[in-house]
């Protein structure tokens, strides 16, 4: 009997049972509620069970439910394993979205060691504050700042960074403790966790009102440090090129408390999580960041 169940009705069973509501499934599926209803409707008839009932604004499975989404989510599963092994023979496609930050800073100078190494790859990048929307599959994965956020989604905590007051040789010359910074301009920040109040804090100073310039992104307060507009308090990962070069130093390395905390994170929804191109990343990546990958992707 289950063989003449439409395969479209399967999908809207499983995207409404993994979300707990048509409408979340409807989206995912770029379809309307009520064709999602109407085909879940239809298959119940068809298999003579009730496989939803309603919980306030969304849907729960039944005991029926839940026992056919085991079975379903297993079969998915093998079919994307499937699709994966026959696109694996031809170019692959990883889809990505980042914070532009790291984007700009960490993974493009990365890249054509990424291509380099994985010949068969295309990478399609895009940057934004905005998180990505797993719901139209436009992305296998995001490379967030700040906590991750929304349902099913798999987050993978980044390395570590350190933050620290980064400026230009000139100006680090007359640095030489965290109160000579009382007298420079300092480079403002605003869509970071690690700000100058918790510095100076930390450093058991008060700090300064916030005068001199800001920006909205680490890349170009790390720019403006590097062209000598003032002092940027940054991470060194972001910052490793401008250090490494010597466009930036730190100069009250050893002599100031840092602050360290996990800013990023790699967060891919769990269903695609078998996705070659996905795996492929998120083992490099690893590599690159010396970080621990769940067992689905290590």
């Amino acid at each position: 009997m289950s063989l003449r169940v439409p395969l479209s009705a399967v999908r809207s069973f499983e995207a409404a049972a993994r979300r707990r509501s048509f409408k979340d499934a409807a989206a995912e599926l770029n379809l309307t509620a009520s064709a999602v209803s109407h085909a879940i409707r239809k298959m119940e008839a068809m298999l003579g069970v009730t496989l939803f009932e309603r919980q306030g604004q969304g849907v729960v499975p039944t005991a029926a439910g839940e026992a056919l989404l085991e079975h379903v989510s297993r079969a998915f599963d093998e079919l994307h394993r499937g699709l994966d092994l026959v696109a694996a023979r031809g170019p692959q496609l990883l889809r990505l979205h980042c914070a532009p930050s790291l984007a700009a800073q960490w993974l493009t100078p990365r890249l054509a060691r990424f291509l380099t190494a994985h010949p068969g790859f295309e990478v399609r990048l895009a940057a934004g504050m905005d998180y990505a929307r797993f719901v139209s599959d436009e992305f296998d994965a995001d490379l967030v700042y700040g906590p991750p956020r929304g349902e099913g989604l798999v987050a993978v905590p980044l390395c570590t960074e350190t933050v620290m007051p980064l400026c230009d040789p000139a100006r680090a010359a007359r640095i030489r403790s965290p109160e000579d910074l009382l007298d420079e301009v300092l480079i403002q920040s605003d869509n970071k966790q690690v700000r100058w109040p918790l510095w100076f804090a930390r450093n058991g100073l008060p700090a300064p009102r916030p005068l001199g310039v800001r920006f909205d992104r680490s890349f170009l307060a790390i720019a403006a440090a590097a062209d000598g507009l003032g002092v940027a308090l940054e991470s060194t990962l972001l910052a490793e090129r401008e250090i490494a070069s010597g466009r930036l130093v730190a100069p009250l390395r050893g002599l100031a408390q840092d602050v360290t905390y996990v800013g990023h994170h790699l967060v891919y929804p769990a269903t695609t999580r078998r996705r070659a191109p996905l795996r492929v990343f998120a083992r490099w990546l690893a590599q690159e960041m010396s970080i621990a990958l769940p067992d689905d992707l290590a």
